[in-house]
């Protein structure tokens, strides 16, 4: 008999449909290609890395170019493949038995995972009405059961829910334990809280070139912290658990990251022209959404998105999620994938 480890019973895999939509509106990806300037750099930068060599075992460059950029040390910055391998690596280096690791509910899908893969028990925190969560709820909760750590998800995914910064900061001033700010959605919100890195010792905020940037690909997140969590964070990640390509590539979009503002702001404008429209079809309601994405509610949800994928439009049906019955996640996408969205949910609903 195998000796399998314990409590992996209980974990359930990451799983989305692996579908090329002709209109992909499911994965929170950039809608287009790298602006073309950034491209042209990159087929440069990507042809010039010596295969044959492990990448940069310290990824000294790519950390200098963030801390130049970001007002910090190297030393402050921790580097992995998409925020995720970092939002783990930090569950393992606060977690362990017995502990127990706070987040809200609804919230990213992998928070419960991180915990029970650390040997900790996740333990949920239910959003208000409307998705909104409550500094006080959520202190209350980690204080009742002595939390090693919490994480939040800002803006939310999938709620598209933001808390204000002064909210934030409530939090990590009342916090007994650290707390992991998942800004990978930050991009878009027009705030962060990266100002409150240097006031609050047990912040941690995660960041990511996967969305914004448009790398999604390449797999390159990123935390901010203080030297010491940064450090305990360190012995958890493997060595060379960046490849070169991806390192190359994302110092490429660090360098050029001027060139993906007109994007984000197309972006943020699609979103309110997207929600403004569906708010206005009686059968749909909308939540407010500081990300690239929005959450709906409606009747017929779950036929609503097979019928989507029936005309190629892919979008992500959290209708068997808890508390999110009815909900439908949807990218913003292109202009023109927007409007085959809406002209496609339009007819469904006979509007």
């Amino acid at each position: 008999m195998w000796q399998i480890r314990p409590g992996l019973e209980a974990v359930k895999s990451y799983h989305v449909p692996d579908v090329a939509w002709p209109v992909k509106l499911d994965a929170n990806e950039r809608a287009e290609d790298l602006p073309p300037s950034v491209k042209s750099a990159l087929g440069e930068r990507l042809a010039a890395v010596a295969a044959n060599r492990y990448p940069e075992i310290g990824q000294h460059t790519l950390k200098a170019a963030l801390a130049d950029g970001l007002g910090l040390t190297p030393e402050n910055i921790a580097l992995g493949n998409g925020s995720s391998e970092l939002l783990a690596a930090i569950c393992r280096v606060f977690g362990g038995p017995g502990r127990k690791i706070v987040y809200p509910n609804p919230s990213f899908s992998m928070y419960p995972i991180y915990a029970l893969l650390a040997d900790s028990q996740p333990v949920t925190v239910e959003l208000d009405a409307g998705f909104v969560l409550a500094p006080e709820k959520i202190l209350t909760v980690a204080r009742q059961e002595q939390a090693s750590l919490i994480v939040i998800s800002n803006p939310n995914n999938p709620t598209g829910g933001m808390l204000s910064t002064k909210a934030v900061e409530r939090i990590v001033a009342g916090a007994d334990c650290p707390v992991v700010l998942d800004e990978a959605y930050g991009d878009f919100a027009g705030q962060s809280a990266f100002k409150l890195l240097g006031k609050y010792p047990n912040l941690v905020i995660a960041r990511t070139f996967s969305k914004a940037y448009g790398l999604a690909a390449a797999r390159v997140g990123y935390i901010m912290a203080g030297k010491e969590i940064i450090a305990l964070v360190g012995k958890m990640l493997l060595p060379y658990h960046l490849n070169a390509f991806s390192l190359a590539a994302a110092l490429v979009a660090w360098e050029l990251r001027a060139e993906f503002a007109p994007g984000i702001a197309g972006t943020v404008a699609e979103r309110e022209r997207l929600a403004a429209a569906l708010a206005a079809m009686p059968t749909i309601e909308v939540f407010p959404s500081a990300a690239n994405f929005l959450l709906i509610r409606c009747g017929q949800a779950k036929e609503l998105a097979a019928y989507l994928a029936g005309q190629g439009i892919g979008v992500r049906d959290f209708t068997a999620a808890p508390r999110l019955a009815g909900c439908l996640r949807v990218t913003v996408g292109a202009a023109t994938e927007n409007d085959a969205f809406l002209a496609a949910t339009g007819k469904f609903f006979e509007i």
